[in-house]
């Protein structure tokens, strides 16, 4: 199965910016569906995508006039945000395949997926000397009993002062534009932990490669008018920031 049905690009290389959706869908390409016969639940969960997370990239990225890039497949089958050493690259279901089977997913979904981020990254550098990419997410609530205290974390690595610096003024912007909302760095994850940015910043150690990732609460997805009201706070800043930048 060609890994192109079920990841997408839209692409105007005319800025610096390059926004990234890797959890955008829970779609299980036809040939594995019996791995996860029975798991509609599972994959209708936070584990199996990340929701809202592509309807906010497709807004930034229109709004912003850059290119976006994203898969729509679940991350149960193979989570692109992960090296291909991390234990959890495969989820419960799809680990139990065969090495040939495992190196297929690979070849047909993870890695054409990687290649076109950073082809475009290329790109961008061909023109440009910097790159700004947002990698979008979204966050469960609460997780193994612990309820997550924050509806916008923006997810840096702390010993970039560029990267820093960028978060620290995105999120003042932001409680300057809504007092609503609670943003926090580097929560509820660490921005310098296994994933496409961080493998990204070693790739261009040297050049200036900024890698923001952008985790929303998912209790808003549904929501309509808060959902509407986070994403439009968020595009009103990343537009600021980029201009700014």
């Amino acid at each position: 199965m060609n890994a192109l049905l079920i990841t997408g690009c839209l692409k105007v290389l005319n800025k610096p910016v390059l926004f990234t959706c890797e959890h955008g869908g829970n779609r299980i390409p036809p040939h594995y569906f019996s791995l996860f016969k029975g798991k509609s639940a599972v994959l209708e969960s936070h584990r199996g995508w990340d929701p809202g997370a592509l309807e906010l990239a497709k807004q930034l990225a229109a709004d912003s006039g850059a290119p976006l890039i994203f898969s729509e497949t679940s991350r149960l089958l193979v989570d692109l945000n992960r090296s291909l050493h991390h234990h959890n690259l495969f989820s419960e279901f799809s680990r139990q395949c065969d090495a040939g089977t495992k190196q297929h997913i690979i070849d047909h979904y993870y890695v054409p997926y990687r290649q076109q981020v950073e082809n475009a990254i290329d790109e961008l550098f061909e023109t440009h000397r910097f790159v700004l990419h947002y990698s979008i997410h979204s966050f469960t609530p609460r997780l193994d009993n612990y309820q997550r205290k924050t509806d916008i974390g923006l997810l840096y690595d702390p010993r970039n002062g560029a990267e820093q610096t960028l978060c620290i003024n995105m999120q003042k912007n932001m409680q300057k534009l809504s007092s609503r909302w609670l943003v926090r760095r580097n929560y509820p994850y660490r921005g310098n932990a296994d994933g496409l940015t961080t493998f990204l910043r070693k790739k261009h150690a040297g050049q200036n490669y900024y890698g923001i990732e952008i985790e929303v609460n998912q209790k808003y997805v549904g929501r309509s008018r808060e959902w509407e009201s986070i994403c439009n706070l968020i595009a009103s800043v990343i537009k600021h920031s980029i201009n700014a930048f």
